[in-house]
């Protein structure tokens, strides 16, 4: 199959687009963007320089990629925006590519689900198999880890954390690092155990969520400093790859741990 191209369609010389893209009507491609084998853009969408969009992605209408950060600090500066593979983003969704305080390169993994209206700022590092709700929305440098689901109408504060398989309830402001497997919503989150539910539906085993009860208790149901608590899970519980990362993540935080 060939590319199909709308002739309403606008598309920069310098960009490059694979096999088997659809673009369809009114959409516009700016400066050097690169397009993945059998990605399909619906109608009015905007990618600009510099963005790279890998196979098999579906973008619906008026989704804009790749326009400058909503940064003060932001001069024109080259910086990017880079997607993986079979990504849907729908309806109105913005990602906006990178400013100048990081690593110049706002990312996005693999096979990502990001509903109407939802908002990746600049500098955002998504991981892969991801959900983000309607109107959730992403300040600069924030990170979200695998296979985390972010709920409807979510803020989420610059340089915020949320970890993997961690679900935020609807509706919910992020102002501190969200745990990864645990369960945080609230205008001032907190959290509300562990994602059990999601857990299970992921397959992990009875005892790595065993594990995980025992971990979150110590952490956060026991009158402890964070630092008291990690040094007596590292001591009791088994030495699995989940506690491995839970507690890892928490000794990275630099904004705090949502209790």
């Amino acid at each position: 199959m060939t590319r199909d191209i709308h002739s309403t369609a606008i598309i920069d010389k310098e960009a490059f687009i694979d096999k088997d893209v659809s673009i369809g009507p009114f959409c516009i491609i700016r400066g050097k963007v690169r397009i993945g084998r059998g990605s399909r853009l619906q109608s009015g969408v905007v990618i600009e320089v510099i963005t790279e969009i890998g196979e098999g992605c579906t973008i619906f209408p008026f989704a804009s990629i790749g326009l400058p950060p909503q940064d003060l600090k932001y001069k024109g500066e080259e910086t990017r925006v880079l997607i993986g593979k079979g990504n849907i983003i729908r309806e109105y969704t913005t990602i906006h590519r990178a400013s100048v305080g990081g690593d110049r390169t706002t990312v996005i993994g693999d096979n990502n689900f990001l509903m109407a209206y939802a908002h990746i700022a600049h500098d955002c590092k998504i991981g892969s198999n991801t959900v983000m709700a309607n109107a959730a929305t992403l300040a600069g440098h924030v990170t979200v880890e695998d296979h985390a689901v972010i709920g409807g109408l979510v803020a989420v504060h610059q340089f915020t954390r949320i970890g993997a398989y961690a679900m935020v309830g609807g509706f919910s402001g992020i102002g501190q690092d969200i745990p990864p497997y645990t369960v945080a919503s609230g205008a001032r989150a907190k959290l509300f155990g562990l994602n059990t539910v999601g857990l299970k539906r992921h397959g992990f085993s009875d005892s790595s969520i065993n594990a995980l009860k025992k971990a979150y208790k110590i952490l956060f149901r026991e009158k402890r400093t964070l630092k008291e608590a990690i040094r007596k899970i590292k001591a009791e519980l088994p030495d699995i790859p989940e506690i491995r990362h839970l507690t890892e993540f928490i000794e990275k935080n630099t904004r705090g741990i949502c209790r």
